[in-house]
């Protein structure tokens, strides 16, 4: 199983570099699987020295924070952070879940 994202700023028109992202299981207070922001096209692969790093099946949140994004741009947007909730049932596929975003929306898709 791999883990990706991809983040397009549409009120710029551009990848959204440096969005602060965090994976956690769904529900489970425990520390985040992982922090990391996203580079400078927009993207983010869930990775430990270079390779895919295992998720197993379950409901997972990705958080986008979105409030530090838009300071850092310039922007204020009405959204601090954008969860995104999925199911992984398939433990051998690669989940790819992008984010299109803007100040006052956004929207997501199961990518590939």
């Amino acid at each position: 199983m791999s883990l990706s994202t991809h983040v397009l700023d549409a009120g710029l028109g551009r990848p959204a570099e440096g969005v602060p992202i965090r994976l956690t299981r769904s529900g489970d207070p425990a520390p985040a699987l992982f922090s990391a922001v996203t580079d400078s096209d927009g993207r983010h692969r869930h990775q430990d020295a270079g390779k895919d790093v295992p998720l197993a099946a379950g409901i997972y949140d990705l958080t986008f924070d979105t409030g530090a994004y838009f300071a850092a741009s310039g922007q204020s947007g009405f959204y601090p952070k954008v969860t995104v909730t999925f199911e992984i049932t398939d433990v051998t596929a690669h989940h790819h879940v992008p984010l299109l975003l803007s100040p006052f929306a956004f929207s997501t898709y199961r990518g590939s």
